[in-house]
């Protein structure tokens, strides 16, 4: 039985300001008041799992710890089928630059190492997101959403953020760099987690 959220402040446990707002607009009708990581200010702890679940743990569960409020934190990122399902949570870590992060740099890591494979290689991926919410004594419940699809290139689409301009989800013909902001977030993998979230703590 999934523990209900009960009260009336939700620490998110993120620095992106996206990831804020977006959470406050889905938990708006829930009468819920939504804080993040700066309204504390908390650093961000190190992330030392190599899995989404895990890493999504150490954030929720010092958040919860530093703040006594229940805390929700995401881990999320791409993993590709033709590369063992790398890069998974060293999804950032590939656009890292020393001077801010280039993710047109970790695309064309990404296509290049493909199409080192072979041709045969399958172009198959996953956006993944783990969402976890902690509460301060310990507990915590976990939401996986998951968006399959296929990669393109050369990218396509202004839009988005990070991969989407090389990611097309799966029964589409565009890639999530050209859907707009509204029609992504339906079936993107954070929010698929997140509607798990509401139906879990709140439904």
């Amino acid at each position: 039985m999934t523990r209900k959220f009960t009260g009336d402040t939700l620490l998110v446990a993120t620095h992106n300001q996206g990831k804020l707002t977006e959470i406050r607009e889905i938990l708006a009708p829930h009468g819920v008041n939504v804080v993040g990581a700066a309204d504390h200010d908390l650093p961000e702890p190190e992330e030392t799992e190599d899995t989404f679940v895990g890493n999504a743990r150490i954030k929720a569960h010092a958040a919860a710890q530093a703040t006594g409020l229940p805390a929700l934190s995401d881990d999320s990122g791409i993993t590709i089928d033709a590369l063992d399902g790398a890069p998974g949570v060293y999804t950032a870590d590939w656009a890292e630059t020393g001077n801010g992060r280039d993710f047109m740099m970790a695309m064309r890591r990404a296509n290049d190492e493909i199409t080192a494979k072979g041709p045969d290689a399958p172009r198959t991926a996953q956006f993944r997101c783990t969402l976890i919410l902690a509460w301060p004594d310990g507990h915590d419940e976990v939401f996986e959403g998951v968006m399959p699809g296929s990669l393109t290139w050369p990218i396509r689409g202004a839009g988005g953020f990070g991969y989407d301009p090389m990611f097309v989800p799966e029964g589409l013909d565009v890639t999530c760099a050209e859907m707009p902001k509204t029609e992504k977030n339906k079936i993107s993998h954070r929010g698929r987690a997140l509607q798990k979230f509401v139906a879990g703590c709140f439904g």
